[in-house]
């Protein structure tokens, strides 16, 4: 059985300041409290056979990655489809921020400057397209929250990529097999 281990990156300063960072070239590094949750997450993980870990281009999820897999050699690869939402100009703002622009603004509304919550769902259905394409048995994948949300609610096929389940833990596990992320791409594409 093919199986996707995708998980979100550990704690990040920002997390901790209650930010938003949708520009990969944005330096954002862990806090000791995600150090401590990537260092769980490759405890969580260490029986199983990982043939390549994917990641977006963002340093928190890298350094999420190399604390998690320190001791392994397994081989890397950088996916942008990955990334995180492009926010535009609020880069840096709050989460209260960040929240108040959505309720103003539905789903195809692009942040000003970014990119729109369908656009980013769409890329994120190219990803795990490609990443069912590959030829490996088991992926892991560390992303970032919304791509986790979005593949945990479409599998599930909600008709809310949001919801039902909305907040995940950071650098824990989830696991999907093949028809689990395939259903997953289905649904995405269908509700965008």
């Amino acid at each position: 059985m093919r199986l996707f281990v995708i998980a979100r990156h550990g704690e990040s300063a920002l997390n901790e300041q209650n930010r938003v960072n949708g520009d990969p070239t944005v330096a954002v590094a862990l806090t000791d409290t995600g150090r401590d949750e990537a260092r769980l997450l490759g405890r969580q993980i260490a029986h199983m056979s990982i043939d390549v870990c994917v990641c977006s281009r963002f340093g928190r999820t890298h350094e999420t990655a190399e604390l998690a897999l320190e001791a392994r050699s397994i081989s890397w690869e950088t996916e942008p489809l990955l990334d995180d939402i492009d926010v535009g100009r609020l880069e840096g703002c709050t989460l209260d921020d960040y929240r108040a622009w959505k309720r103003e603004h539905v789903r195809s509304d692009a942040f000003p400057g970014g990119e729109s919550l369908d656009d980013a769902a769409r890329r994120y259905a190219r990803a795990y397209r490609k990443l069912l394409a590959r030829p490996e048995q088991c992926i892991l994948v560390v992303t970032h929250e919304i791509p986790l949300r979005y593949a945990i609610n479409a599998a599930d096929e909600s008709d809310d990529l949001d919801g039902p389940t909305h907040q995940l833990a950071n650098a824990t596990p989830y696991l999907f097999d093949e028809q689990a992320l395939a259903r997953a791409v289905a649904v995405i594409e269908r509700l965008t």
